[in-house]
């Protein structure tokens, strides 16, 4: 633990904040911070920047709901600028996206980036703003709600089909157009990652204390 007076504020009173997915570690907006501002988010647990362009204190998530709990918060070796890592309620973006990085500026083909579902997440998440030629994606958005409800209930039937036959290689790849077809679902209606975490992680808490009144 440092003192907050060691740290380099620029000439402005700011220092700048890089907000990070304290779970996924991904990194979901870059916003400035002053000393009054740092003490809020310290003292409440919850971030709140200073917005330049306002020039006053912003709560994250006063009037959206999309409230950040501040898990940590690191500085670098310079001690002038900022990690905090959060646990998120619902989009970084006030676009609606999980993280205000979700347009690719540029990719070296040479190097290919790990899948993971929430990167899939986010891809989906673009497809429904940003058209590309060909996109099977933006054709489901295209077509709207019932398409895609159609889809994923058809892809839900195969998984059965392919389940039932006892066949594990077309189990897996029925579960994984499920999946896919399920984040489009969830694009479409908003729905993040991190809710449905939140969702499960709240079941394992009660399934956990369920288990526990019975061992007594």
């Amino acid at each position: 633990m440092i003192d907050v007076n060691t740290l380099k504020f620029d000439d402005k009173g700011l220092i700048p904040a890089v907000v990070i997915d304290g779970e996924t570690k991904r990194v979901l907006t870059l916003a400035y911070m002053n000393r009054e501002s740092l003490e809020i988010s310290i003292a409440e647990g919850r971030t709140c920047f200073w917005s330049r362009s306002r020039q006053e204190l912003w709560r994250k998530g006063e009037t959206s709901g999309n409230v950040q709990h501040i898990i940590r918060i690191e500085t670098d070796c310079d001690r002038d600028a900022l990690a905090v890592y959060v646990r998120k309620e619902g989009p970084a973006c006030h676009l609606g996206g999980d993280s205000c990085f979700e347009t690719e500026l540029w990719r070296n083909a040479e190097e290919a980036e790990p899948f993971s579902m929430d990167g899939l997440a986010a891809l989906i998440a673009e497809r429904k703003v940003v058209k590309k030629e060909g996109s099977y994606t933006n054709y489901l958005f295209e077509k709207g709600i019932d398409k895609i409800l159609k889809k994923v209930g058809e892809e839900t039937t195969e998984v059965i089909v392919a389940g039932k036959g006892g066949d594990r290689a077309e189990t897996i790849y029925e579960i994984a157009d499920l999946a896919y077809h399920v984040l489009v679902l969830m694009a479409e209606m908003n729905i993040s990652c991190d809710e449905i975490r939140s969702e499960l992680a709240s079941r394992h808490v009660i399934e956990h204390k369920v288990k526990q009144e019975k061992m007594k």
